[in-house]
């Protein structure tokens, strides 16, 4: 499943549809492979709040995912996230921008 599977026909769709086609879209992403559990549950937890803006067809704004990116940054030791992780993230963030 790919960015433009999971937007078809969004607006329609009640939100457990939207929550599963979701999981699935995060989930199978080859970026998202590498990072480990703690990691992968930290993307779909960013992933998830952005749920209702791709909902709505807004999509989200590069100010929002460098926020978020921001955040990452700053408890990347609490996290354990390496430079390669963040980088995964990103792309996988950026792929909801519009």
């Amino acid at each position: 499943m790919d960015l433009d599977d999971f937007l078809k026909d969004i607006k329609s769709q009640p939100s457990y549809i939207i929550e599963r086609r979701l999981n699935e879209l995060v989930r199978q992403n080859y970026h998202f492979r590498h990072l480990s559990e703690k990691n992968k549950d930290l993307v779909f937890s960013l992933v998830k709040k952005y749920k209702e803006k791709l909902r709505t067809g807004i999509g989200v704004s590069q100010y929002v995912i460098n926020r978020d990116m921001y955040k990452l940054y700053q408890n990347r030791y609490d996290e354990d996230l390496t430079e390669v992780d963040r980088d995964h993230i990103r792309e996988i963030l950026e792929s909801f921008k519009k």
